[in-house]
């Protein structure tokens, strides 16, 4: 069996990409799915500062061609990523709560909740509104993720997978693992991961 960890955090529009492709092409069933939510803002802190040195100097023509490039690949994908109008969006809080939708067995259609709501409805999903109608639409209890996010238990595990991403070299998100040691980085990996599992 082998196992496939996705590191991901849903205020990336290249993670929100992966993560609908990861789930198009259905893994066989000799691979495990891990989940391992995390902030990566707190990655790009600790060891990728060059993300906002980019973004306070992009390079113009770097750019336009990240927009036509995000374009292609949510035609490709299926999706409707546009700009949103608070953008970084602080994730912190629907990151914690998805620890709660794993316990849940409710992560798939958690994440794709909020990854649809920041990038194609463009709400802000640091407000707690807007993460309450979120919830409501997948059937979970506001009031209980707005408890369970405070605790301790759901902080620690989001810093702890953060954490662990930076230690095993990782750098931003989409991250995955394969079998433990194999990093990939980035929606476009998937054809790489596909063809290791096939061989």
């Amino acid at each position: 069996m082998h196992q496939l960890e996705f590191f991901f955090d849903c205020s990336s529009p290249w993670t929100y990409l992966a993560f609908e492709q990861m789930l198009q092409k259905q893994l066989d069933n000799r691979t495990q799915l891990i989940w391992r939510p995390i902030l990566v803002g707190g990655v790009f802190n600790s060891v990728n500062p060059s993300v906002y040195e980019n973004r306070a100097n992009p390079v113009p023509a770097k750019q336009r061609y990240y927009k036509k490039d995000l374009d292609d690949w949510a035609r490709f994908v299926g999706l409707n990523i546009g700009t949103p109008p608070v953008f970084p969006v602080n994730s912190v809080k629907v990151m914690r709560g998805a620890f709660l939708a794993l316990e849940q067995d409710r992560i798939v259609p958690y994440a794709r909740a909020f990854f649809s709501a920041y990038w194609s409805e463009l709400k802000d999903i640091s407000q707690e509104g807007v993460i309450a109608e979120v919830l409501t639409e997948i059937g979970m209890d506001p009031q209980e993720f707005a408890h369970a996010i405070q605790q301790d238990h759901y902080k620690q595990q989001l810093r702890s997978n953060t954490d662990e991403l930076i230690a095993r070299g990782g750098f931003g998100s989409p991250t995955f693992f394969l079998d433990e040691q194999d990093m990939y980085f980035g929606n476009d990996r998937l054809t790489l991961i596909e063809a290791r599992l096939q061989s």
